[in-house]
């Protein structure tokens, strides 16, 4: 009697018992005590957690197994009866009559695949349901924005999910989907393996725009960070790439607002100088370039969000609606300083900053698709010398966007550095691929209009370590494997 009633649950407020199988847990435990080598295994690759049991005293077994387990010590009934006496919870089952139960009411381990899968649904069910009421107390309590909180909900409802897809992907199986990847790439011959910047010397550094990674550009102000972000998306929105194919690109603007966007990409693709607008001197056939400018870009699949202050974890949820009604190939974020992130926020901008980085590069694997974001740089390049040639260690506010970043770009402008030998290079601008996980590292060569705020590819834009007639690194090229 005693055991029952400890096994007993209480009924929710809704008079309905939680989603659970008191038969498939005693069939887990049991299969445990009978074949522990392979049903254990079984468990921690489902990801059987001791509270996916709903019954308290399966609970208390189960952990006293994994304990166990986690000793390499032998599982049976003597071993766990030993190991539950030291944690005093021989008593709470019941005594050794319960394990006793355990393996008579389990005919044969064979099943045990079966029975955890069982646990592992119930569970989830109860996940889910506790998710819900958790997003439903949050409210009628919280203070924050509705925005805020639908993020909050729809990142804990994602948390459910990705706990959901730790099983080990089988090597044979790892290797045939790698091979139809390399196959695809033999056949298309576009030398890509991203989506394509429009850019042809930055592909060929790159290989394009990859998904699932996050590539970070970086400059000090007005060297045209948001004019390079800006015109990649437009190229890759009117399929001006290498493979000519449109795709739709999410634009997070957190520092200019749709208006002061729009209007730069307008002026950029009719090269019409937006200064001159502004004050009413351009000549009268601007008009016609802005509005053929603006019968193309019409048709370009952007979508823009404007909203300031965004929290990272609005912004992840924002993203993932934009990918599922959109399907967006790829993101830009203008940019990470602007971000916040109120869990973290009293921590110290260090902590914000690391937290929003990894935030970011665990979007872009959820999304699977390239996250391209925009950053300063701390005052250190021009601190250190004259030239304001920039470094890795120059990112500001942490070094985890460092580390969590696939590709780190950093922009310079010559011309605006007297002591720099190339400052009479009114148009040049150098992309200095200081960090790229997958390929070699050094500098691409940009023209820029400054008056028109629009890059071009240059001749002999890569540098000479680069076969550019195959778009292909060198054998000697250096390659940052991590």
């Amino acid at each position: 009697m005693a055991m029952e009633s400890v096994s007993s649950q209480p009924v929710t407020r809704t008079g309905r018992v939680p989603p659970h199988s008191e038969e498939a847990e005693r069939g887990v435990l049991g299969s445990i005590l009978l074949d522990s080598a392979r049903v254990v295994d079984i468990c921690v690759e489902r990801q059987i957690v001791p509270e996916s049991f709903y019954v308290p005293v399966h609970r208390i077994v189960y952990e006293a197994m994994l304990d166990l387990a986690k000793q390499a010590a032998a599982i049976d009934i003597l071993t766990v009866t030993e190991r539950l006496k030291a944690v005093g919870g021989l008593e709470a089952i019941g005594g050794t009559v319960f394990l006793d139960r355990l393996i008579d009411s389990t005919p044969t381990a064979a099943h045990a695949e079966y029975y955890a899968e069982i646990v592992r649904q119930k569970y989830l069910l109860r996940s889910i349901i506790s998710c819900a009421r958790e997003a439903e107390n949050t409210c009628y309590e919280a203070d924050d924005s509705a925005d805020h909180t639908l993020g909050k909900v729809e990142q804990a409802f994602l948390d459910i999910t990705e706990r959901q897809h730790g099983y080990v992907m089988q090597w044979p199986t790892a290797i045939k989907q790698t091979m139809e990847h390399i196959e695809n790439i033999l056949i298309a011959r576009k030398g890509l393996s991203g989506v394509s910047t429009g850019f042809a010397n930055l592909d060929k550094k790159l290989q394009g725009l990859r998904s699932s990674e996050m590539i970070i550009l970086a400059a000090r102000p007005s060297m045209g960070k948001t004019s390079l972000a800006m015109n990649i998306a437009a190229n890759v929105a009117l399929g001006k790439g290498s493979d000519h194919a449109a795709k739709a690109v999410g634009i997070f603007s957190l520092e200019m607002s749709h208006e002061a966007l729009v209007m730069r990409m307008l002026c950029s693709y009719a090269e019409v100088s937006a200064f001159k607008l502004a004050g009413g001197y351009v000549a009268s056939s601007a008009h016609g370039k802005l509005t053929q400018a603006a019968s193309i870009l019409t048709k370009a699949p952007i979508y823009l969000d404007d909203t300031g202050g965004l929290d990272i974890l609005e912004l992840r949820a924002r993203a993932r609606r934009m990918k599922k009604k959109q399907n967006i190939e790829l993101i830009v974020i203008d940019y990470l300083q602007l971000l916040h992130s109120s869990e973290y926020a009293r921590q110290g901008k260090q902590v914000e900053t690391a937290h929003i980085s990894g935030n970011l590069k665990a979007m872009a694997k959820e999304l699977k698709l390239p996250v391209l974001v925009l950053s300063q740089l701390s005052r250190a390049p021009e601190q250190r010398d004259k030239l304001g040639k920039p470094k890795l260690s120059d990112l500001r506010d942490s070094g985890a966007i460092e580390q969590d970043a696939d590709v780190v770009c950093m922009l310079r402008r010559p011309c605006k550095y007297p002591e720099d030998e190339e400052q009479n290079d009114l148009t040049l601008a150098v992309v200095d691929v200081a960090k790229h996980r997958n390929g070699p590292t050094g500098e691409v060569r940009l023209n820029f209009d400054e008056e028109f705020t629009r890059f071009r590819d240059r001749e002999h834009g890569v540098d000479e370590d680069l076969d550019t007639a195959a778009g292909a690194p060198d054998a000697d090229a250096e390659v940052e494997v991590q």
